[in-house]
Parts: structure tokens; sequence; C-alpha cells
């Protein structure tokens, strides 16, 4: 029998992991934070579940979230604007006996209603910081072929401290079964990355969900993942394909930047499966004759009169005459005046920055500039 993946629901988490980028979401969830000239994080989640034939969706929010409605709106970009499955926003309080999450269970028993309603036998949870193009049809077959209670998707590399203080590393063994977790322990070197993306059968995920809750555990990683990693099978499915994790500004940055990079863009825009997002319509970008742009990924209804290298432009950028900007990211309509110069520089949406200003940072740690700051 082949695989049937409108059998399976998507459920996606919008705000879990706010706080590793708290300057980008102070105003919006952390799916809401825009990325790749055009994008959104949660637009890479929503378009990986959609091309693998996933129609009925979830997304869990917490707080922050007005800027993630008027995005997703009625998800027709997504094809998710159905009459049977679709896209649903599970805001927090999802039952009379659910709280403001403090973790993945939590989160989930607010939304213990709409997983019980649906009719999906299978269900895969996944994060907002992963930018993406992954096929889930291959981890959900492995799933059942497998015959395991939970499958997580990770990714075995060089890490550091930093990185892996920040996630959880998991030891493999030549099964694929997962022998032990490691939570936010900060070592360096060769190890498996958990990724936060989770395939469990619907039934086994309302029992794990109702017990944990009764017993106040709250944390899937804690209490679940290494808790119980002896009782469960737990299986990893090594993901080998183009990924860039979102965990602080710094990555943000350099996963902005990588996109410049042709090899980069084709590993993660395929043409068969595209990345969907919310349509604005904007003219083609501008020029002006004394303009110089290179090494650059500009997008649509910007105006360049000046010089811009290797940086990434978001929609209805205005840059003016005279003025350099070089290794930045400016979101959508940043306004640039004339005869500036900005180096290693983050600016928000609607961030005005006047004649003659000079603005410079480095590399390893980007000047960020809040949404609608004027300078």
């Amino acid at each position: 029998m082949g695989l049937n993946m409108g059998n399976v629901l998507g459920l996606v988490f919008a705000n879990m992991h706010d706080v590793t980028v708290s300057d980008l979401t102070k105003n919006r969830t952390m799916g809401s934070i825009l990325f790749g000239g055009r994008y959104r994080l949660i637009d890479f989640t929503l378009s990986n579940m959609v091309n693998s034939g996933i129609n009925e969706v979830g997304v869990i929010t917490k707080s922050n979230y007005q800027s993630l409605l008027d995005h997703i709106g009625s998800a027709r970009e997504w094809d998710l604007s159905r009459k049977k499955g679709g896209l649903h926003i599970l805001p927090p309080f999802g039952n009379t006996h659910s709280v403001l999450y403090r973790g993945r269970l939590e989160a989930l028993y607010g939304a213990l209603s709409f997983i019980k309603a649906s009719l999906c036998e299978y269900v895969v949870l996944s994060d907002c910081d992963l930018v993406t193009n992954m096929d889930f049809k291959p981890i959900v077959r492995q799933h059942v072929e497998s015959g395991a209670d939970i499958t997580m998707v990770t990714t075995t590399g060089m890490f550091n401290a930093d990185q892996t203080g920040k996630g959880t590393v998991v030891s493999v063994g030549e099964d694929n079964r997962v022998h032990d977790v490691l939570i936010r322990c900060p070592i360096s070197g060769n190890c498996t990355m958990n990724l936060n993306i989770f395939v469990l059968r619907k039934d086994f995920l309302i029992d794990l969900i109702q017990n944990s809750v009764a017993r106040g555990m709250y944390s899937f990683e804690e209490s679940v993942l290494q808790a119980r990693v002896k009782e469960l099978k737990i299986v990893a499915y090594d993901y080998k394909k183009f990924y860039r994790k979102i965990d602080s500004l710094n990555s943000y940055y350099q996963a902005n930047l990588d996109l410049i990079d042709v090899e980069n863009s084709k590993q993660l825009f395929l043409p068969k499966r595209p990345i969907y997002t919310k349509v604005r319509d904007n003219g083609a970008s501008k020029y002006g004759l004394e303009s110089n742009v290179t090494n650059s990924l500009i997008a649509d209804g910007c105006i360049i009169e000046g010089k811009v290298e290797n940086c990434v432009l978001f929609r209805g950028v205005k840059i003016g005459k005279g003025t350099k900007v070089r290794n930045s990211i400016l979101m959508q309509d940043t306004v640039i005046g004339n005869d500036c110069e900005i180096n290693y520089v983050i600016t928000d949406k609607n961030v005005n920055i006047c004649n003659n200003r000079l603005l410079t940072s480095t590399a390893a740690y980007p000047m960020y500039i809040g949404k609608g700051a004027s300078i």
C-alpha cells in the first residue's frame, strides 16, 4: 500500500524559539521573521508540508501573533484555504484548563481538541527556526516502516558549544535508534543534533500529552525524549540536505547572506518544490544612473541610486544618491538617505536613516536597528 500523506496532520510551533532572537521577535513571532528578501520563516515550514502532500495544518501561537495573522491571511498562497482540512490558527488557551505554555507539551495540550478532531492517523511536529526545502514523505515512510514511537529529524556535522548549548544532541546507534539525549550541553566537535521535527501516531501523541500534563510535565525534550529514551523506540532520520538553523541574531544574519551564493539558493529554491509566500504587488526594482549593485540579493519594488555590495534588500527598500551599503540586511520599506555609509547592519521594517549618516559594525556582531526607528 502506498503512503497517503493526506493522512498526516501538520502542527507548526510559531513561537517556540522566540527568546533566541529576541531582537527580531519583540513585535512578532519566530515564524513571522522576515527572511531572504521576500519570505517569512514560517513560509518554509508551510511550503514543505504542502509540497509533501499534507493538507491539514495547525499553527500553534503564543503571543505577538498579529503579524503572523496578517501574513497568513486565508492561506490561499499555500493552497490551504479549504473547506476540509486547510490551515488553522491555534491561539493559547485552547481549552479551559490550558495555560500560557512553558514548553512543547503544554503548547500541544492547548491544541488538544484540534488534534483529537482530526481524522489523520499521523502527526508531523515542526518549529519555524529551520530554513530548508524538506520532503516529509520519506520521513513519514521511515516512521511507519520502523514501527517507531517517535521519529526525530537529525543532522550530523561539526558544531560549536554555542550551537549545542541551545539545542539537543543525541547519540544514535547503527539501527538509527536514539540511545542518549543531551539537552543544552555546550560541547564542540562532531555531533548529531535534533532539528526539532518529529513524527508520531496521533493516538500515541494524545496519550503522551494527557499523561505528561497530568504529571506537571511541560518539556517534550526533557520529559519525553530524555527521560523515556530507554523505554520508547525513538528513531532518528538523518537529514543531509541544505539547511540553515536560526538560533541567534548572528545566525540569522549569516543565513541571509548565504543565499547570495547561487549554489545555496539552488538547493533551497527548487523548481518542483517552490517556497510560497504572501503576494505583494510591487513593481520591478529601479536602478539610478549612478547606482552600482554587486553580489547582492534584491527583492522587487526597490529604488537604488547608490552603491550596494554583498547585501540582502527586501521589498520596497530605497537607497539614496552617494550612499554606500555593504554587508547588510535591509528589511521591508527601509529608507536610507543620501551620502550615507552602512556596513554590517540589520534594519527591521520601516527604518528611516537620514542623510549623511555613518553606521558600521562587524560580521561577528552586526548592528540591529529596530522596527520603525529613525536615525
